[in-house]
């Protein structure tokens, strides 16, 4: 039954990449980039084999303890996790509980994740290959760490399993995901630092968890190195101990989703209560406005956006203070702009087969053009208008504050109508209602890049003007140069606002039942 569990779990991968091409081609450059990361970490373990015998030991341990964690976390925020043996599927047949268990867990090994932490696992050996007992120490400690890495994987989706079923766990989760994919630079080097300026924190660090179930299995070859049975034997019982525990609770687990499984129905919502609908005006517009105000706080696709924006100060602000200079912060309101404005310029394709809606209602595109772009305008202003007020605050330069008030204005009032006509003339590839937002559908790339790109240079090309008072602002230093910009930024970019929106809509109505037909096909 364990070799059937098996050979299903690679039937299924194979039928996967049988069926999609781009699902080979993503696999293929996922393999890639596991090679490229899987290379550098048994190289460095090969390295250590000649390293300081401590050196090497606390290495070890804390890679491994982190590759543990990761295992144990990951699938709590990876709603998307691979669920081709999911145990619901196994309800109706009746498999021994051994043998399922077994087999769950080998084949939790099938896959790029298991097969990368696997072989770094077994370099370890060459780590401590200094004679046969660490060897067999390192072998037999790889073996416990994998199976617990597995097991502890297991036992937190399971566990998860009906919050993973939930529409709103996966949208936070996909959401929460992306906060420490922006802030990558500032861990990292924040890491990069920590580790520099506590060198000999990290052995006595190591040590600690060397007794945890984290670290113990990594830490035996270390152990029988440097001729400490005594603790080798204690830690060994440790990690048995660990893994028979983990083991134990995936079995109650199991054994209770196979009898219940989680079930993604929803429950009842009592009526009468419209939300936003009822607090906007009830006109076409308002109607759209309130709609997409929903999309923009409930559709991870788009309140993604909303996590980014308030994460660029603290990148930029990080950057000020590992350079001193912290100039960067003047492009804080008008990337922010842009970022918002440009945001929209999706948004039928976002819509998918929903936008059969306004089709359907006859909704005038200008009423359609207009609704979305005041949505995102209703908190896009505030921003950029607390982030410009909030540079100049910070740094003192009042003087700049009208022009580069001016540029962001412009660029948010211009992007919005600028975006409002490429919606409703193109359609570009984009993750489908429901899945997470780092999913991209296959599709037209060509096209997708030169709507995007071509429409940003667009869109530069439009705000030049406000682009050229603010340089001569900051080459003469003359402040009138930003109260003209200020004025030339809301009046010119208010007149391309009407003007986009305006032209938006004509296309819009031109072309609706086109657009429907294309969206249609991206799902």
């Amino acid at each position: 039954m364990v070799a059937h569990l098996l050979r299903l779990k690679l039937t299924l991968l194979r039928n996967s990449l049988r069926r999609s091409p781009w699902q080979l081609v993503g696999m293929a450059f996922a393999g890639l980039y596991a090679l490229g990361i899987i290379a550098t970490l048994v190289v460095a373990l090969v390295l250590l084999r000649t390293a300081d015998p401590e050196l090497a030991q606390t290495a070890v341990v804390l890679g491994g303890s982190a590759a543990v964690l990761g295992w144990g976390i990951i699938p709590v925020v990876a709603s998307a996790t691979d669920m081709t043996l999911d145990p619901a599927r196994f309800t109706t047949f009746a498999i021994p509980m051994k043998q399922m268990l077994a087999g769950l867990a080998l084949g939790g090994l099938i896959g790029i994740p298991g097969l990368a932490t696997a072989l770094v696992a077994l370099s370890t050996v060459v780590t401590w290959f200094r004679g046969v007992l660490p060897a067999l120490a390192a072998l037999l400690g790889a073996a416990l760490g994998v199976l617990t890495c597995v097991v502890l994987a297991k036992v937190v989706t399971t566990a998860t399993a009906s919050l993973a079923a939930s529409r709103r766990f996966k949208d936070v989760s996909a959401i929460a995901f992306m906060v420490p994919l922006v802030l990558m630079g500032p861990i990292v080097a924040g890491v990069g630092q920590g580790i520099s300026a506590s060198t000999g924190f990290l052995p006595d660090f190591a040590r600690t968890l060397s007794w945890t179930p984290l670290g113990a299995p990594w830490s035996l070859a270390g152990d029988v190195h440097a001729g400490q049975f005594g603790p080798a034997a204690l830690k060994l019982l440790v990690s048995v101990a660990a893994l028979a525990a983990l083991a134990w609770c995936w079995k109650l687990l199991l054994e209770r989703a196979l009898v219940t499984p989680p079930s993604a129905g929803s429950g009842k919502r009592k009526g009468g209560k419209l939300g936003l609908l009822g607090l906007l005006p009830a006109v076409p517009a308002g109607a759209v406005m309130a709609r997409s105000l929903t999309y923009w706080f409930r559709d991870p696709r788009y309140s993604g956006s909303l996590v980014v924006i308030p994460l660029l100060p603290v990148v930029l602000g990080f950057q000020g203070a590992q350079t001193g200079d912290f100039s960067s912060l003047a492009v804080l309101a008008p990337l922010s702009a842009f970022i918002l404005a440009w945001s929209i310029s999706a948004d039928v394709s976002y819509d998918n087969t929903a936008f059969a809606l306004h089709v359907a209602t006859g909704v005038r595109g200008v009423a359609d053009r207009l609704g979305r772009a005041l949505a995102c305008l209703a908190f896009a202003l505030p921003v950029v208008l607390v982030f410009a007020v909030g540079h100049s605050a910070f740094t003192g330069g009042w003087s700049g504050l009208p022009g580069q008030l001016g540029l962001s204005l412009g660029i948010l009032f211009t992007g919005l109508g600028l975006a409002s006509v490429v919606s409703a003339r193109y359609t570009v590839a984009v993750p489908l209602p429901g899945d997470s937002p780092f999913k991209k559908p296959p599709g037209n790339v060509g096209q997708t890049l030169a709507v995007q790109f071509g429409g940003m240079l667009v869109l530069l090309v439009l705000v030049l003007p406000e682009a050229a008072l603010l340089i001569a602002q900051l080459v003469t230093g003359n402040s009138v140069f930003g109260w003209i910009n200020l004025a030339v930024g809301t009046v010119l970019g208010l007149v391309l606002f009407v003007v986009g929106v305006r032209l938006g809509g004509k296309w819009l109505d031109a072309r609706g039942p086109e657009l429907l037909a294309q969206v249609a096909v991206n799902r």
